[in-house]
């Protein structure tokens, strides 16, 4: 910084590198013009910037991507966003991990050079392992393709009111079984979904899910709605 000033010029919290220690940020910075990704180390013991990327999504529900030589490989899902910290206003939208006064417990997330996201917890002289990204083969992105979810037996399933349909042999998608109408006052309940792409979703932080329901209902072109936060009872 500046001598005898309160202004930063550079501080390395704001070029993270593989590791995100307790008080950094992932994620949108609009008041530095920053956006702060975790990047792989080339290997184990070399440190230059290797293949994967960990960067967060600067919408309205954010989300953690993992890409691989630049294509998102893996998008987190329920269990990642209850271990960070999320802030998402017009100023930043930011992933982190709580600050705790327990100095003989200290947690990291860190990128690994295989393209891992591993979150550590250092208790005296032990290591344990809280999360580990990707860990099957629903974390890849979009794995299913559209109107279809992954399932617990890690295999794809159309979700309720569509069937799958055969371009080819190779390619198969899901199509509606009959004509969405405006008149249809029936939602179909799919739990423990991970929610799709957020980039075009209307966010209410305020209201409940049978107030959302009525605005669904009111907007012909809204097909669902669900929790954005399912911490702490969900909102």
């Amino acid at each position: 910084r500046y001598n005898n000033s309160k202004f930063f010029i550079w501080q390395s919290f704001d070029y993270p590198t593989d590791t995100l220690l307790p008080g950094m940020k992932l994620g949108w910075d609009g008041t530095k013009n920053l956006n702060k990704n975790l990047t792989s180390w080339t290997s184990l013991s070399d440190p230059p910037s290797g293949s994967y990327v960990f960067a967060i999504e600067h919408w309205n529900v954010s989300h953690g991507l993992l890409y691989s030589n630049g294509q998102v490989e893996f998008r987190t899902g329920p269990n990642y966003r209850q271990l960070v910290t999320i802030i998402e206003t017009k100023e930043e939208t930011s992933h982190s991990l709580n600050v705790t006064k327990n100095i003989s417990s200290v947690s990291l997330l860190q990128l690994t050079y295989v393209g891992s996201l591993q979150l550590m917890e250092f208790i005296g002289g032990d290591i344990n392992t809280l999360y580990y990204f990707p860990n099957d083969t629903c974390d890849f992105y979009n794995t299913c393709g559209d109107n279809s979810y992954c399932n617990t037996s890690n295999t794809c399933a159309c979700i309720v009111g569509f069937h799958a349909w055969s371009l080819t042999k190779s390619n198969m998608r899901c199509v509606r079984k009959s004509n969405l109408s405006c008149q249809e006052k029936e939602f179909k309940k799919i739990s423990n979904m991970k929610l799709p792409d957020t980039e075009y979703t209307i966010v209410e932080t305020k209201v409940g899910l049978e107030e959302c329901k009525k605005r669904c209902l009111m907007n012909c072109n809204c097909t669902a709605f669900a929790n954005m936060d399912m911490r702490n009872g969900g909102s």
